[in-house]
């Protein structure tokens, strides 16, 4: 039995990363995980949330959206209130980068990272955390 887009039960999605993709952050990626695309932003910023302050370590925070079209019916941007699935995959995002990123050769800084996804078809965390 093949998948709705022609893949076999065991075949993976074709994947292909565009590091670099943007000029201004300090680190970008696109991601394209079969038909889901995800364009991936790092930013350094000064300072590091309250929590964290005095603690000789720099800080990690990771956010996450669909854009409104990226889905095949139009999503509705989250503006003032986050919805529990984007919330759930933001703190996945963070603990993720958090665990694989040494904060304490940032001290007093925050690493912003931005996934948003252009288009989804599935996978967008998968995709994200590629990115």
């Amino acid at each position: 039995m093949t998948r709705p887009d022609g893949r076999e039960p065991l075949e993976r999605r074709p994947l292909k990363v565009t590091p670099g993709y943007l000029d201004y952050a300090e680190g970008s990626a696109l991601v394209e995980l079969g038909r889901t695309r995800v364009l991936v932003a790092a930013s350094l910023t000064p300072g590091v949330p309250r929590h964290m302050q005095g603690k000789r370590s720099g800080w990690l925070m990771a956010e996450y959206s669909l854009l409104p079209r990226s889905t095949v019916s139009r999503t509705q941007r989250e503006r003032y209130k986050l919805g529990g699935r984007t919330q759930e995959v933001q703190r996945f995002l963070g603990r993720a980068f958090r665990a694989a990123v040494d904060l304490e050769l940032l001290p007093n800084q925050t690493i912003v990272l931005d996934a948003d996804v252009i288009q989804a078809d599935g996978g967008t965390r998968v995709a994200s955390i590629l990115g």
